[in-house]
């Protein structure tokens, strides 16, 4: 006896799920399935991790002989955790580890001021930025007489201070390849080798150099109206938790369409590309 082709094939699909064979794709999607969000993780435990240089004024940062992170971002956590209704805890990290440490789960969020790349959007989840920076260079003041325009700085003769891991030691190599560059790891800070007269300047964001022009007179920002580049800024998430990523990507909506960062950016005195 002979069988419709069609009816072979059905018969066979069947007694695949049967003996529990697979049908490709079937077992990605069932991990998929299988797999619990960050989301429903923080909620039941009552705890959002959020990791944190501590080292980027007035993103994060910790007052000299005190623990305790304050800054644009730590407020920007803590009302993610109030949200969430969860409690807040902070991770200590640096720009070189930031990423894999949240490839290993130490944290479930890192926010410090962290600007978009597309090497980043590679390993890690970025939520919808919540501002827009860009670089501007920094100097001692008593040097503003010695550049003027960015050619300036891309010079032999001249030494910039960066911080391993950041974006901006990847703008100065790529863009002001001629300047010697006095590298330092964190918590050393490339705005802290102009500071001590190791480097005639750094490169930083609008956002750091506003800040430090603040709290160190001896510092000044140059060419803040030819600010480079565009920098997104968002939080970084794990790359594969859509879930999570879906969350914080609305929480940041709202609170953008609220006025929140424009309150907390009024706050800290925190400078955007306009």
């Amino acid at each position: 006896m002979t069988f419709p082709r069609r009816t072979l094939l059905f018969g066979a699909l069947a007694g695949a799920l049967c003996l529990g064979l697979t049908i490709p794709g079937g077992e990605a999607r069932a991990q998929a399935t299988e797999q619990t969000s960050l989301l429903d993780k923080i909620q039941s435990q009552g705890v959002l991790r959020v990791g944190t240089t501590g080292d980027y004024y007035p993103m994060t940062f910790r007052e000299v002989g005190e623990d305790e992170f304050i800054g644009h971002q730590i407020d920007a956590a803590r009302e993610l955790a109030k949200d969430l209704g969860v409690e807040v805890e902070f991770v200590t990290t640096d720009w070189k580890t930031m990423i894999t440490g949240i490839q290993a789960g130490r944290y479930d969020i890192a926010m410090s001021g962290t600007s978009m790349s597309l090497s980043r959007a590679k390993v890690v989840g970025m939520s919808t930025p919540w501002g827009i920076n860009g670089f501007v260079p920094i100097i001692l003041k008593q040097n503003a007489d010695k550049f003027s325009s960015w050619d300036d700085l891309n010079s032999p003769d001249v030494t910039a201070g960066v911080t391993l891991g950041t974006t901006m030691e990847d703008y100065i190599r790529a863009e002001l390849p001629n300047a010697n560059v006095r590298s330092v790891e964190s918590p050393g800070n490339g705005w802290q080798e102009v500071l001590a007269g190791r480097s005639d300047y750094t490169v930083t964001t609008l956002v750091e150099a506003s800040g430090l022009q603040e709290r160190y007179e001896q510092i000044q920002m140059i060419f803040p109206d030819q600010a480079r580049s565009a920098l997104p800024m968002a939080f970084l998430t794990p790359i594969d938790d859509q879930i999570w990523l879906n969350y914080v990507n609305n929480w940041v909506f709202l609170k953008q369409t609220a006025g929140y960062f424009d309150e907390l950016n009024e706050k800290w005195g925190v400078v955007l590309k306009q």
